[in-house]
Parts: structure tokens; C-alpha cells; sequence
């Protein structure tokens, strides 16, 4: 069996700045592949250094999983990380070309990192290895370590969206950044539409040979297989977390705060992929409309910050303060407060405990790869008695969970439709969408998702 050679971002070690909760499921699931193929996990410590040194950081766990970790210069983690991967990549792949910057320092800083990634991971790839690297932040590593004479079969799966063409192009260099991709053997995304939009640029921007049937790209001799792989929760795992005294303790908080009003949630990180000052909006919108139910209806929002250093995040986070503020300040009364705001994270077990007490989910990014909350928060439900889930129709999950109150994220009055809709819907109604739902999320789940890439992988045959 050949062993697997993980290549990400960040490494789910206990050191490693917010990896391993930011991973949740993905970094089980990786684990549990390491641990059944053998190989090691390797990416960023999250540790800055004054100047790049490439020494590497050799650990094996208790349960056998051997993690390889470097720090970056804090000029690599400027450029690369902050820089070219959050402040070019996400916003334009995420739809939002007015937050993209274009910065050619970045793009330097880009490529001289990922040249780094592939110098230091080299020495630890055996000949039979499968290696598996993850992400926007590392698009071009397949390209450089092929440069580097690795030959082995190397996969590349993006967890955010792939933008249309239109806007795709407007990347300096972007058909340099496509070409890298196609020195992968397998480039993997979340659902069809970012898969389309991937073979649509190949056929039209480069010329390339595709095949629509079998997603097969050949251009200048040079062949890889893209293809949609939906990734799922660890479904078991989570709905462990469910049996715990947290998750109980975490319900009843919930339940007997919100004084028999109905509890709506939404979990997000503080990102503004998420559509959270659109969101507060709808829900305004909807008090707005409907000003009697504020003592029918409390709204939860749990949204930890992220990327504090990056001026867009100071923003979106002052923006939802302020909305919040504004409604709370309107609508409250001596006993009651319409919004609640919470920035900051709680465990999964914790969050458990949340969904189940809350009758609505709100999920309403304007751009998303796929979003896991929504699929926590049907896992979450009661069968009894299931809550109903809002989801954004720009959601990757849309694709798959087509039982969930699908809206316009951009529309304040969609959203305000939904949630009256939610709060009325019988209970006959609430069970036939939860079970169409649950089965997706409970069938398509990320341990599948794993064992479906890395299958894939093995059956590749390298091209010459």
C-alpha cells in the first residue's frame, strides 16, 4: 500500500495557531487516512521566523500520524498568507472583485512560499508515495515539485469556490496559475458548478482538450482528471458529541434563556464570504414586517473572528456590531433582546447542544465551497421534532440539500420570507425535509469523501 503524503496550509497539531478547530472533521478524516495508509502531514506551523531557515519539525503522535511542520519568514507569511492567498485569492474566488488586490509583491511572495513548500516537503516523498495537497494557498506546489522530478501521483483538491471565467481573468498571470494545476494528476472541487466553471476557463482560455464526460484535461501533451467531490461532516463523530453532558448542559442553556421563543441560529467565521451584515439585514427586515413576532423569535449569531490583521475583517466586524446594535436598540424591551451577538468560538460539543436547541438554522453566505454548518445543524436536529434549515441557494451544500428553505442571500426580503415561513411550517412538513436531508448528510459524509479522492488517486495512471 503506498503511503500518503498530505500537503496543506496548516497541520492539525496542537501548536499549530487555531488549526485543529478550524479543520474540525477534514483534519479527522485526514488523520484517520494517515493512520490507515502510513505517511506524514505537512505544511505551515504557524510560527514566524526573521528569516526562512527550512529546518522542519519531525513529530509522531500517540496515534501514529507523523506531522512535519516549517515556519515562514514574516515577510512569506505577509505576502503569501495574508497577502496573495486572503487578499487576492479568497475575495476573487469568492465572487468579491471589489475586495480583490491585486499586488504584484504578493504574487512574488506567492510563489517564492509555495517554492519553499515544495524545497522542504521533497526529502520526505518516497517513490511509491500518493500525495494529496490542499487548497488555494498552494495551487502551484504540483507544478514545483514536478519541476523537482517528482513523479509520483499527486492530487490537489480546492475547498472554495472556483469563480466563473469573466472574473477569473481578471487575475494577473492567471493563465500561469491554471496551467500548474494541470501538472496534478487529480484536481478535486466542491460540487459541479465550481467544476464547470474550472473546465469552462481550460476550454476557452487555453485551448485545451476537454472531455465534459469524464473531466479529463489535455493540453500540450499533459493530461489530469477534475472532478466534484462534495465533502461531508464526520457524521459518526459529530453525532457522538451529541451523547455528551456539554452538548445536554449546552440545550438547556439555550432552551430555558430564550423563555419559550423560538431560537434561531447562525454560526459563522467573522469572514465576509459569509453574507453576516446581509443576514442582519434580512432578519431587521423581518422585525420590520412582522413587528409582533419579536417575542416570538430570538436570533443566536456565533461568529468567531478571523484574519484580525486584514483590514477587510476589522470591517465586516465593526459593520455587524453596528447593524446589531441598531436592531437590538429598536426592538428590545426591559425583558428581551431581539439579536444576540457572540465573537467568539465554542466547542463542537457546545455547538451541538446549539443546534438542537434552535428550531432554525441560518445559513446565508453569499459565496461558499461548501459550508459544513449546514449539514452540522440537520445532523443536530431532533427527528422528533427537526428544525428547518435556511440556506443560502450560493452555498456549495445548495447543490445537495435542495429539502432546506433555499434564498437569495443578497435579499432582504427573501430572507425575511424565509423566517416567517420557518417559524410556521407544520411539523409533517419540518420531518419530510429533515429526512431527505439527513440522508444526504448522513450518506456523503467526509470519511467517504476521503476514501473517494484517494481511490481515485491510486487508480490514476501517470502520464509518461
Amino acid at each position: 500500500m503506498s503511503r500518503l503524503i498530505v500537503i496543506s496550509n496548516r497541520v492539525a497539531v496542537p501548536k499549530a495557531r487555531g488549526a485543529a478547530g478550524a479543520q474540525g472533521g477534514l483534519a479527522g478524516a485526514l488523520n484517520s487516512a494517515l493512520k490507515k495508509n502510513g505517511g506524514i502531514w505537512f505544511g505551515w506551523s504557524g510560527g514566524e521566523c526573521e528569516e526562512y531557515t527550512g529546518d522542519i519539525n519531525i513529530r509522531r503522535s500517540a496515534d501514529g500520524v507523523t506531522t512535519a511542520t516549517m515556519d515562514l519568514a514574516k515577510q512569506d507569511v505577509d505576502e503569501y498568507y495574508n497577502g496573495y492567498a486572503n487578499s487576492t485569492l479568497w475575495p476573487l474566488f469568492h465572487y468579491r472583485i471589489d475586495l480583490t488586490e491585486y499586488d504584484r509583491e504578493f504574487g512574488k511572495g506567492y510563489e517564492r512560499t509555495n517554492e519553499r513548500f515544495a524545497e522542504s516537503v521533497q526529502p520526505l516523498i518516497e517513490p511509491d508515495d500518493m500525495v494529496w495537497v490542499h487548497d488555494y494557498h498552494l495551487i502551484p506546489l504540483g507544478e514545483r515539485l514536478r519541476a523537482r522530478g517528482i513523479r509520483n501521483k499527486i492530487g490537489f483538491f480546492l475547498h472554495i469556490p472556483w469563480p466563473p471565467t469573466r472574473l477569473f481573468v481578471s487575475l494577473p498571470f492567471h493563465e500561469r496559475l491554471v496551467r500548474t494545476m494541470l501538472h496534478y494528476d487529480i484536481v478535486g472541487f466542491q460540487n459541479n458548478e465550481w467544476l464547470e466553471s474550472f473546465l469552462h476557463y481550460c476550454r476557452k482560455e487555453l485551448g485545451a482538450e476537454v472531455d465534459e464526460d469524464t473531466g479529463r484535461v489535455t493540453l500540450e501533451g499533459r493530461s489530469c482528471i477534475a472532478r466534484a467531490y462534495p465533502i461531508g461532516i464526520d457524521y459518526d463523530h459529530f453525532m457522538e458529541k451529541g451523547d455528551t453532558g456539554e452538548a445536554r448542559n449546552a440545550q438547556q442553556r439555550m432552551v430555558s434563556s430564550t423563555r419559550r421563543r423560538t431560537a434561531m441560529i447562525g454560526v459563522d467565521r467573522l469572514d465576509y464570504s459569509k453574507g453576516l451584515p446581509e443576514r442582519i439585514d434580512g432578519i431587521g427586515r423581518f422585525f420590520d414586517r412582522f413587528p409582533e413576532r419579536v417575542r416570538d423569535l430570538v436570533y443566536i449569531q456565533i461568529a468567531p473572528p478571523s484574519r484580525e490583521d486584514i483590514g477587510s475583517y476589522q470591517h465586516i466586524r465593526a459593520t455587524l456590531e453596528q447593524k446589531t446594535g441598531q436592531i437590538n436598540g429598536a426592538r428590545s424591551e426591559v425583558d428581551l433582546v431581539p439579536i444576540r451577538y457572540v465573537n467568539k468560538g465554542h466547542s463542537q460539543e457546545e455547538l451541538f447542544g446549539f443546534y438542537r436547541a434552535a428550531k432554525i438554522g441560518l445559513v446565508t453566505p453569499l459565496r461558499d465551497g461548501m459550508n459544513l454548518v449546514a449539514k452540522e445543524y440537520v445532523a443536530a436536529q431532533d427527528p422528533e421534532d427537526p428544525g428547518v434549515l435556511i440556506l443560502s441557494r450560493f452555498a456549495g451544500a445548495a447543490e445537495q440539500m435542495q429539502d432546506a428553505l433555499l434564498i437569495n442571500p443578497h435579499s432582504r426580503d427573501d430572507i425575511a420570507h424565509a423566517i416567517n415561513k420557518a417559524l410556521d411550517m407544520p411539523l409533517e412538513e419540518r420531518k419530510a425535509r429533515y429526512e431527505s436531508l439527513i440522508k444526504t448528510v448522513r450518506d456523503d459524509n467526509v470519511i467517504d469523501w476521503t476514501e473517494n479522492f484517494i481511490g481515485d488517486l491510486e487508480a490514476v495512471v501517470c502520464d509518461d
